[in-house]
């Protein structure tokens, strides 16, 4: 038995044609969230396109019926290698089983693992994932700002086509939360914890183009080392401390970023909309919210990385940025990147800002609504990440407490 940074990991076991598996990493997520207007789904077929960071040689998806409060019938369910649109790779659509069985019932409040199934997935590569859903459902679980084409089919189990008849389409993910592979025994994760500046809202729909994809292919690109996938937790609007379009992170961090299998590193970028919505808590009250995240990763193993909050001036002026609000930011970037109360720092903040107004955002990286990037500016995110973060020799080391490791700060 392995013991890293707190954690003990079982030797993986060796498949018949001498191939390592049982390492299970996470490489897909979308954080489930209540639904403002649950769509309704009429013994429909949904095919949801997942974008990879890590491949691997098996498969198992996750579903969830969180916010539910009914139990989710799934008549049937595949995975498949996605050619285009809603097509798949002939030949590769798998059947997912659920303890066995072709379909499963979720109770409310629930999430389902599927068994493992043999696909041989390539990094940043996309999946198809086809939920058949009997009878009348509304989705009551979703993750609202998906940015990406999600299809559904007329009436029907088409789960097991490689082409949907006409289908209509959404942005949205329903059920699907988390896609995980089987890799390399070096391989391991980066949860990202934020709001819609994670989600990617505002970058290029169906581009992947969100700062954490741009990561993922930062990542990949370096030369040797093991597979490091990233793990989008975002949800746009989301708070610290207080619900407002999802549940708060303080309330979502076990289910959404603890329990994210292979995961190592945490970032967090969270606050600014504790500051922005009505009912703003103190600047204090924002940092101990980071803190108790802080605690809480760190007695699970994970190096947790605070990412400053960004610009916002001028972004619903009066009702969301104010000049007293501009003060929370700064003071709560100034503990961010003093308190060395995170393991590292990565400035944000100081990647987006106009060197001639610090409040506000850089015009050649605003999306046009003086808060949220465009694709360069998501870009320039994921640019200010130091990787030599995320270096495999940590993995080495063996038994290794988060409160050893060195501390690292950026500069404002």
């Amino acid at each position: 038995m392995l013991a890293i940074a707190g954690m003990a990991i079982a030797p993986a076991s060796m498949a018949r044609d001498g191939s390592v598996v049982g390492h299970w990493v996470g490489t897909w997520n979308a954080s489930p969230q209540a639904a403002w207007h649950p769509v309704e789904f009429n013994g429909q077929t949904i095919r949801q396109i997942v974008h990879v960071s890590i491949g691997g040689t098996r498969v198992r998806v996750r579903l969830s019926n969180a916010y539910g409060t009914d139990s989710l019938q799934i008549g049937a369910a595949r995975v498949g290698l996605r050619s285009t649109g809603a097509s798949i790779v002939a030949g590769s659509n798998r059947v997912l089983t659920f303890n066995g069985s072709e379909s499963t019932t979720i109770p409310a409040g629930a999430l389902a693992i599927s068994d493992p199934v043999r696909l041989r997935v390539r990094d940043r590569g996309d999946l198809a994932v086809s939920i058949y859903v009997p009878g009348k459902v509304l989705a009551a679980t979703e993750h609202s700002a998906g940015l990406q084409t999600t299809y559904v089919s007329p009436e029907g189990d088409f789960s097991n086509a490689d082409a949907l008849p006409t289908a209509t389409t959404t942005e949205s993910f329903f059920f699907l939360t988390g896609v995980e592979v089987d890799a390399s025994t070096t391989s391991r994760a980066i949860v990202t914890l934020g709001d819609s500046i994670t989600d990617g809202l505002h970058s290029t729909s169906d581009a992947n183009r969100r700062w954490p994809n741009r990561l993922a292919e930062r990542l990949r690109s370096q030369k040797g080392g093991s597979k490091i996938a990233v793990l989008n937790a975002g949800i746009s609007g989301n708070r610290v401390l207080q619900d407002t379009v999802g549940t708060n992170a303080s309330a979502r961090l076990d289910r959404d970023v603890l329990v994210q299998p292979g995961a190592r590193y945490l970032i967090v970028l969270l606050g600014i909309n504790d500051i922005g919505f009505p009912g703003s808590p103190t600047a204090d009250e924002i940092i101990a919210g980071h803190r108790q995240i802080i605690a809480r990763a760190h007695a699970v193993g994970l190096k947790v990385y605070g990412g400053t909050l960004t610009p916002f001036q001028a972004f619903l002026p009066g009702l969301y940025y104010t000049s007293d609000g501009e003060e929370k930011r700064q003071a709560v970037n100034q503990w961010i990147r003093t308190s060395k109360a995170y393991d590292a720092v990565i400035d944000f903040d100081k990647a987006l800002r106009d060197p001639s107004n610090p409040a506000a955002l850089r015009a050649d990286y605003d999306s046009g609504d003086n808060m949220h990037p465009n694709d360069a500016g998501y870009q320039a995110m994921a640019n200010a990440i130091d990787l030599s973060l995320f270096r495999d020799q940590d993995l080495a080391r063996g038994a290794v407490s988060a409160k050893t490791q060195p501390t690292q700060t950026g500069k404002p």
